[in-house]
């Protein structure tokens, strides 16, 4: 009887008002619809509220992606939402995010949540945040401790276009398909360089945490399949010897938001170039305002032979050349306040810790102290005669009288898709110098480095550095200078496009 009351007041109280539990609102009709659409008004308010706030553009994007997207997840994961659903409140944000980072409407959402892409932005995907929460909650019911949880069968609704259970068990099928093959061979990097985590041996949290990487895994490669299918968008998919770039927080608010914006849409081709204008009906021919040439972005950046004549693609790779010139003369200059490695053996009592060790430079600028750098800039650069007489003129020349060693170092600022091109152009026009080099008794090797137009920067840049010993947070700070420069040059030559160019607009743009 006493039941039968409690069940009586409690329908009753829901009836006339809501109950709400844990974040989530029961009415009587005991179904999702009335609090799908409170959720969908609320995400709108949010946006609007922010949209409307008089901030500047980047603060707004970091406002989504630390005040709303984490409060807006909460609803999704406790009421039966359907990923349609969800990718139209995606589809919504993205719109905000496009304007507010000043981007143009027709980049592909991709752009701004790939987190495999060469150019990745901290924005998250909320679609792909509903799928790796929804997938964790079906583990979660099924891994249960307690029987009565695991056994019931529990469904994890997310409608048909995409089914939870179904992406884990996908997920689960691809791990054990990874411990069947084992370790593999990544880059130069020989077999087992690699750490392997061994899916069957893992329990509890940890194989839950395994299983919902590989989730957002696979949502990955469906990006880099759609990003291969976008011929122009997609072009970055060829950069096979460009380093990625990941821009954080901290660097996306000390940037110029002219620069973020140039770096974006450069990277995805969505720059208001000629030819792009003329594919958009806004003018009548795609001709590059020089030349008279298609003036797509890789002709003004990159082919104008105009723009070659003019010497614009001369300064840009010499404010490039600059920068690396810079990072090596430090670098030499450190390596001569160290002490060079030495083998030693040394024995230790039982229980005796280990002396510390004095900082060694590593690397061919540890080997010697006399390393002299000579670069092309300024004045023409001469081959030291002591070496060999050529009249090649390499852009740097690193050379050690003592060791005898010397290096040649040809910059290159190409277009990205063309790097892996300028590298074998460059090593076979040095082949010959290198020959000469080593029958005089010189320890001779060329090295080509390329930082992209667009600033990323090639793999030979980060390999050259770590052969000459600049390792570590040295290295990733002069890549970093170097990728700046580029991209800074770049954006002045494409400010400059369809201007003259004088020795005036050089010197603004050095500053």
């Amino acid at each position: 009887m006493y039941s039968e009351i409690l069940l009586f007041w409690c329908s009753f109280s829901v009836t006339e008002k809501p109950v709400k539990s844990l974040g989530k609102t029961f009415d009587c009709s005991l179904k999702d619809a009335a609090s799908i659409r409170a959720t969908n008004e609320q995400l709108e308010s949010w946006l609007t509220t922010v949209d409307k706030s008089g901030l500047p553009g980047k603060f707004k994007a970091w406002l989504y992606q630390h005040g709303i997207s984490p409060r807006i997840l909460w609803p999704l994961l406790v009421y039966e939402f359907p990923i349609s659903t969800v990718e139209g409140f995606e589809r919504r944000v993205s719109n905000y995010l496009r304007r507010w980072l000043g981007l143009p409407r027709s980049l592909s959402s991709i752009a701004l949540y790939g987190k495999k892409n060469k150019l990745t932005l901290p924005i998250n995907s909320l679609s792909e945040e509903f799928m790796v929460t929804r997938a964790r909650e079906v583990l979660q019911y099924r891994d249960s401790k307690d029987l009565r949880v695991s056994q019931a069968g529990i469904e994890v609704r997310t409608g048909r276009k995409w089914r939870a259970h179904e992406a884990v068990d996908q997920a689960e099928s691809r791990l054990r398909h990874k411990e069947l093959v084992g370790p593999v061979a990544i880059g130069r990097a020989g077999l087992g360089s690699t750490p392997t985590t061994h899916y069957n041996k893992l329990k509890g949290k940890e194989r839950r945490n395994l299983v919902q990487k590989e989730v957002t895994a696979g949502i990955e490669e469906q990006r880099a399949s759609q990003m291969v299918g976008m011929r122009q968008q997609g072009a970055w998919t060829r950069w096979e010897d460009a380093m990625e770039r990941k821009i954080s927080w901290a660097e996306l608010w000390r940037a110029d938001p002219y620069r973020i914006k140039f770096l974006i849409q450069s990277v995805y081709d969505t720059l208001p170039s000629p030819s792009n204008l003329f594919c958009w009906g806004k003018v009548e021919t795609p001709a590059c305002t020089l030349c008279q040439g298609r003036g797509s972005l890789e002709h003004i950046l990159s082919s104008c032979p105009k723009a070659l004549g003019e010497g614009r693609y001369r300064w840009r790779h010499d404010q490039v050349l600059k920068v690396v010139a810079e990072s090596i003369t430090t670098a030499i200059n450190q390596s001569k306040r160290l002490k060079p490695p030495r083998r030693k053996i040394s024995f230790l009592r039982a229980g005796e810790p280990p002396p510390s060790r004095p900082t060694v430079q590593t690397g061919l600028l540890g080997t010697t102290n006399d390393w002299q750098l000579r670069v092309d800039l300024g004045k023409q650069l001469k081959f030291p005669r002591d070496i060999v007489e050529t009249s090649l003129r390499p852009d740097m020349v690193l050379f050690s009288v003592t060791s005898k060693q010397v290096i040649l170092m040809e910059l290159t600022v190409p277009w990205e898709e063309r790097m892996e091109e300028a590298s074998e152009r460059k090593r076979e026009k040095y082949a010959e110098l290198v020959e000469e080099c080593r029958r005089w008794g010189w320890r001779a090797q060329c090295l080509p480095i390329e930082v992209g137009g667009r600033g990323f920067a090639g793999k030979s840049l980060c390999r050259a550095y770590s052969l000459l010993g600049i390792t570590g947070a040295r290295k990733r700070r002069a890549i970093s200078a170097a990728s700046e420069a580029a991209e800074k040059a770049s954006r002045w030559l494409w400010i400059r496009r369809d201007k003259l160019w004088a020795n005036a607009s050089w010197t603004q743009a050095g500053n």
